[in-house]
């Protein structure tokens, strides 16, 4: 039988299949260890269901059209990163899932969640990502405002929520499907994220799939050459035939178009300076990759 993994536990995976619309509680072969393939929620898979009371077997990950590894989750069409105004978004976390996105085969998109609070943090937002196609959404979960704008987003797509603890995205799923997740919201002590959402599970609402995340604040960057790095970066890209040097890294070199670009304004300068940053985490494990 084939089905999608929806949560694992353990070495329990719990898979939803295809055949008769139930859930079957598997562990993995051996062999899939020997291949050295870990389950994913998300993962498509073959599997035999075991026999009275005894838990079946997850036999075979078919082949992921998309994955990344923090969230790990594989097959999902959409990485919805949400954000809100408390507490502080972390636009580098962002940079780096955006990141992450597009190498997994996964489009990005962004939630600015809480917007009851007030501020322009989305249309800062979308100013800083001029230029990128990142789609940005405005929504509260506690209003309901652009809530249904967000689920037609969703429709027909595959979508991971995943940023910060603390952002609303248990909240988020709530308003858009009349879930009744566990909610949370910060500490009073640490001004940090409780993690009410503990493990990634795959929820089957209103004719679409989600994926919810626990939230996380660090990422690393899987090693990669520098280039292949700022290539990543679709409004650099778009100026990098006009750079004096051919490859541009686009950081110190002379006659750099997007630099030229960031101080005549039509480019983020903030996005440019967390660019740079990463561009020197990226140079840095890229020379240490065979130590």
């Amino acid at each position: 039988m084939t089905g999608s993994i929806m949560r694992g536990i353990g070495s329990f995976y719990t898979v939803l299949c295809d055949e008769d619309g139930q859930e079957y509680t598997l562990r993995a072969q051996k062999k899939l260890r020997h291949q050295k393939m870990t389950p994913m929620v998300g993962d498509r898979v073959r599997f035999s269901p075991g026999q009275g009371e005894e838990n079946g077997w997850l036999e075979e990950i078919l082949p992921r059209k998309s994955v990344i590894e923090r969230p790990s989750v594989a097959n999902a069409d959409m990485l919805m990163l949400v954000v809100a105004s408390v507490p502080q978004p972390d636009m580098m976390l962002i940079d780096k899932l955006i990141l992450c996105a597009a190498k997994g085969g996964m489009t990005p998109a962004l939630c600015v969640n809480k917007i009851d609070l007030g501020g322009d943090l989305a249309e800062e937002i979308r100013a800083e990502y001029a230029g990128t196609q990142l789609r940005v959404f405005a929504a509260s979960a506690l209003t309901g405002e652009g809530v249904e704008t967000l689920r037609e987003a969703m429709r027909g797509k595959v979508t991971c929520l995943a940023g910060q603890s603390a952002v609303g995205k248990s909240s988020l799923l709530n308003a858009l499907f009349g879930l009744e997740l566990e909610t949370g919201g910060l500490s009073r002590k640490t001004d940090r994220g409780r993690h009410t959402t503990r493990r990634s599970e795959m929820m089957a609402v209103d004719g679409m799939l989600v994926l919810d995340t626990p939230g996380f604040s660090l990422l690393e960057l899987e090693s990669m050459e520098p280039q292949d790095f700022a290539e990543l970066y679709p409004e650099y890209n778009a100026l990098a035939g006009a750079c004096r040097f051919q490859p541009c890294l686009h950081d110190r070199e002379p006659g750099c178009a997007v630099h030229a670009a960031v101080d005549a304004g039509g480019l983020s300068a903030v996005r440019w300076m967390r660019y740079r940053e990463l561009l020197a985490e990226v140079r840095e494990n890229w020379k240490g990759r065979y130590i």
